[in-house]
């Protein structure tokens, strides 16, 4: 099982990310969000980053103009695209900056699975997340999981990560349920939002890998 905890905001909870076994480390560059970095804090944490840990960045319907100041200054591995961006955008920036690109595609019902296929013809890797509440001004984090036997049985062309109210409580019958091998969580290990709890963040982890 790998994990991703997504939304680090700081140095301490980083390093307890990364020594409780994160695979990834997700920072977010969207100024609505509780979470969100500048690229002068990102930097600082990002390049204390050991090798091996994929060091992703949250961005939302971003321009190349935007990527280029981000990624010229934050040592990124992956890009995670989690606005409305197209097919085709996706595939641009994957041509334009050579990183691997992850997107992030929301669910609430049968309607939207099409997206998933579609996506991930193209994506590097999809997230599969629950669509944002209509009145939402974040399009993730908001804590929320769709229906998980939507997915079940499912596979796509590319790998993929289940997102969307994910805590330790639930995340062994989320993987029980729809076969996921890997996991992004921010909320479900907050005391506060956008505040990371140490704590929750390794039980979480713990709880991917059967431990309590």
């Amino acid at each position: 099982m790998r994990v991703k905890i997504c939304g680090l905001t700081t140095l301490e909870t980083l390093s307890a990310s990364v020594d409780s076994g994160a695979s990834y480390v997700g920072f977010v560059f969207f100024e609505k969000s509780p979470r969100h970095l500048t690229i002068k804090h990102a930097s600082i944490m990002a390049k204390s980053v050991p090798t091996g840990i994929c060091k992703t960045a949250l961005v939302v319907d971003p321009t190349d103009q935007e990527l280029d100041t981000l990624l010229g200054a934050v040592p990124i591995d992956m890009i995670q695209l989690h606005g409305h961006e197209t097919a085709e955008r996706v595939s641009q920036v994957k041509q334009r900056f050579g990183l691997p690109v992850m997107k992030a595609v929301g669910i609430s019902d049968e309607t939207d699975l099409d997206q998933l296929s579609e996506y991930s013809r193209i994506s590097d890797q999809i997230l599969v997340d629950a669509k944002p509440p209509k009145n939402a001004n974040i399009p993730g984090g908001n804590g929320l999981a769709f229906d998980w036997r939507l997915i079940a049985g499912r596979r796509w062309a590319t790998p993929w990560m289940l997102a969307g109210g994910l805590t330790n409580k639930n995340v062994a019958e989320a993987a029980r349920l729809t076969g996921a091998r890997q996991f992004d969580v921010s909320s479900g290990v907050e005391t506060l939002t956008g505040v990371k709890d140490i704590q929750l963040i390794s039980n979480f982890i713990q709880a991917t890998n059967g431990d309590t």
